[in-house]
């Protein structure tokens, strides 16, 4: 899907899953969740051209301007929908799959330990709650509900709910 068509795409899913969003022109204009992907898929597209510091400095321009921190090299599937936003933080070597939402604070990092892959590959129609902390190279099946302010630092099977570091409900 080219660059605009998925930008689209994108408006719509946040216009579709907020209910505060009335009409798609509020959310292109307005939503820093919308914002940060514009910059994203441009920083992301020099990235794999090798243009690492053309694609650092877009980043970080979206950064200042949201307050959402998304590496270049990260790699976000389609719909992704970031509400409030402010705070987040993923990391280079994250990957997030199809029709997901993350909420404000929330951080898809490493833990210091690991070199290559460093940051957690995250499932489709995966949502992650406020301040929710999910870190190292684990995987997060699909359909996963993490709750606020869970600390995640093992693998989730699917279809899971994580509302503690060592607890899962299924």
């Amino acid at each position: 899907m080219n660059g605009i068509k998925s930008l689209y795409e994108d408006a719509k899913n946040i216009k579709y899953k907020d209910p505060a969003a009335k009409r798609l022109i509020e959310v292109i204009l307005l939503y820093p969740g919308f914002h940060i992907l514009v910059f994203y898929r441009l920083s992301h597209f020099l990235y794999k051209h090798r243009m690492f510091f053309g694609a650092r400095i877009i980043s970080q321009l979206g950064r200042f301007l949201t307050g959402i921190e998304i590496h270049p090299g990260a790699k976000i599937g389609r719909r992704l929908f970031i509400d409030h936003g402010m705070g987040i933080v993923i990391g280079e070597t994250a990957t997030i799959g199809d029709d997901c939402t993350i909420y404000h604070d929330v951080t898809l990092g490493g833990t210091g330990k690991d070199k290559y892959k460093r940051h957690p590959d995250i499932g489709n129609n995966v949502m992650v709650g406020s301040g929710a902390r999910v870190l190292g190279p684990i995987k997060i099946g699909d359909n996963v509900k993490i709750g606020a302010n869970a600390i995640v630092l093992k693998n989730i099977e699917s279809n899971s709910t994580v509302v503690e570091c060592n607890r899962i409900v299924k």
